[in-house]
Order: C-alpha cells, then sequence, then structure tokens
C-alpha cells in the first residue's frame, strides 16, 4: 500500500526486499543505507522512534526491522512493542542495532520480541551476514 508521501515502487524495487531502518545518527544511517542498498533492500530511513513507527503504520508490509533503542520521541523498544502487537507482523524479523550491550538491555529487547542484537560500532561484514540469515525466510 502506498501513501500520498510514499512513491510507488519501481519494478526493479518490487522484487527487492523492503527494510526499514531506524537510526538518528547521520553518519551511521548514511554508512547503514549505503551497505544496505548495496546488499540489495530497498531501504526506509526513518530519524526517530515516532516516524518509525508511522512508517510501520502506513506499509502493509516490511520485510525486515533495524531499530536503534535510543532514538528520540519514542525509543526502539517500544517501537518494537508496536510492531509485534500489530496483527499479522508477529514474524516480520526485527534486529537491534545500538551501542546499549548491558545484559539486562539485551535480554529486555529479546523478551520484546527482537530476533537479534547488534552492538555499535558493528562490523560491516558481521552486519550483513546477520542480515542473510533472515533474508533466505523472505517470499
Amino acid at each position: 500500500m502506498t501513501t500520498p508521501d510514499t512513491p510507488s515502487p519501481t519494478p526493479e524495487e518490487a522484487i527487492r526486499p523492503l527494510l526499514l531502518m531506524a537510526e538518528d545518527e547521520e553518519d551511521t544511517a548514511s554508512l547503514l543505507q549505503f551497505l544496505l542498498e548495496r546488499a540489495g533492500y530497498v531501504v526506509l530511513h526513518a530519524r526517530d522512534g515516532m516516524e518509525a513507527q508511522g512508517l510501520v503504520d502506513t506499509h502493509d508490509h516490511l520485510d525486515l526491522i533495524l531499530l536503534d533503542i535510543n532514538l528520540p520521541f519514542i525509543n526502539g523498544l517500544d517501537v518494537l512493542t508496536h510492531i509485534r502487537r500489530k496483527p499479522g507482523w508477529e514474524r516480520v524479523p526485527v534486529i537491534m542495532l545500538t551501542a546499549d550491550g548491558s545484559e539486562q538491555d539485551v535480554r529486555q529487547a529479546l523478551r520484546a520480541g527482537a530476533n537479534d542484537y547488534i552492538l555499535k560500532p558493528f562490523n560491516p561484514r558481521e552486519l550483513t551476514v546477520r542480515l542473510d540469515r533472515f533474508r533466505k525466510y523472505l517470499v
């Protein structure tokens, strides 16, 4: 589903997985966007939790979601909870990508429904390998 603000995908984009990236740090977001597009994803970039939640609510589906925990307005864990409560979205892979690496943060994210947890700074090759683990399940 597209909205007036969301352009229709091109034929090439229609066959590429759609990934939501919620990242407020512009340098990190630029690097991630480059890596993800090079890996074959169509990337939607949310700069805060409110924008991420809005993108989830205005799309019929997303193939993969990459969330930072420390997002402005609504934190990544609350966005994750929102995603998991949305009917039909229980199986969408959500990967937390964050600098918060305490055992409590990891446990909290996994309990809330995160499928994986990657710490910043991240290794680009490791990130793409982890994403590829979920990509093989995308239809």
